[in-house]
């Protein structure tokens, strides 16, 4: 027993002498907020991030691009993680209060629109999108499919999917247009929210970034001019996918100390790997598809 007690001790003391001999790494905190579509990704980041830095802890949290931003804006996050870009507005509101946004484009990402495995539709253009999230066709039998009242399903206001989708889908890309999501479009939480509502529904319809797409849903192919694509790598780095966005990291000024580490180890093989095992497009996959 007396040996078990002294080997412990022995142990603890080792333990000690090690925690002071690596008192000159990297040490802190690193809060990080924002997009759901890139959550995962984020985490998964962070977590071999703390291998290679144990000294410095990385707390992630979702809730939107929107909740991310205006964090950045409140100063009470040192990364917000975004699935659009910062708008002017916000910009100019984070200057008035001492912030300068930083921009670092992270990964590629396409937004995958899905129905029930049991929904005969395979395709669809971009106005047949428009047409459906903005109520002017309510029906499957309309686009040649069952005779089903179609359920939209959407991301709530805070989303970053949720913005770039109406700017992109619901108002064609028109800024100015007044064209909005129809009223009975049902908005949700999450993007597992929207996959767990689809694969349980034969009539509804949704939209969500490529990490959150499995073999429980089907994807549509989506195109313009009868020109037809899947949301994959390939389509997206040429951007043939007609819903292909960039997903952002935004940070207050040039970063530095533990948050510029953290951006560096998200932008490096071995960050950009965890981007592609969550199923996003790594920035460099570009270089490699041309080589």
């Amino acid at each position: 027993m007396k040996t078990k007690i002294t080997l412990i001790l022995i142990t603890l003391l080792a333990a000690g002498c090690s925690k002071e001999a690596d008192s000159n790494e990297p040490q802190g905190f690193i809060q990080v907020k924002g997009s759901d579509t890139i959550v995962n990704a984020a985490q998964k980041i962070s977590e071999e991030f703390m291998k290679e830095y144990p000294y410095v802890f990385v707390a992630i949290t979702g809730g939107g691009s929107g909740v991310g931003i205006a964090s950045l804006i409140n100063k009470t996050c040192d990364v917000a993680t975004a699935s659009r870009e910062i708008k002017p507005k916000e910009i100019e509101l984070a200057q008035k209060r001492g912030v300068f946004p930083k921009e670092f484009v992270v990964a590629h990402d396409g937004v995958a629109v899905i129905v029930n495995k049991d929904n005969p539709i395979d395709k669809l253009t971009i106005k047949d999108l428009h047409n459906i999230f903005t109520g002017k066709v309510t029906n499957w039998k309309e686009i040649g499919g069952k005779n089903l009242p179609m359920v939209t399903l959407s991301r709530e206001v805070s989303s970053g999917t949720h913005a770039y989708f109406k700017e992109e889908v619901v108002k064609l890309g028109k800024k100015d247009s007044p064209d909005e999501f129809s009223a009975q479009t049902l908005l949700l939480s999450s993007s597992q929210a929207i996959v767990e509502e689809v694969v349980t529904n034969e009539a509804a319809i949704g939209y969500l970034g490529m990490g959150y797409v499995s073999d429980r849903t089907k994807s549509l192919l989506v195109g313009r001019d009868n020109q037809f694509y899947p949301p994959d790598i390939e389509h997206v780095l040429k951007k043939t996918y007609p819903l292909s966005r960039p997903l952002y990291f935004y940070t207050n000024g040039e970063p530095s100390g533990g948050t510029k580490l953290f951006i560096d180890f998200a932008l490096s093989p071995k960050g950009q790997e965890q981007f592609k095992e969550t199923g996003f497009v790594p920035i460099g996959a570009d270089v490699a598809q041309k080589n």
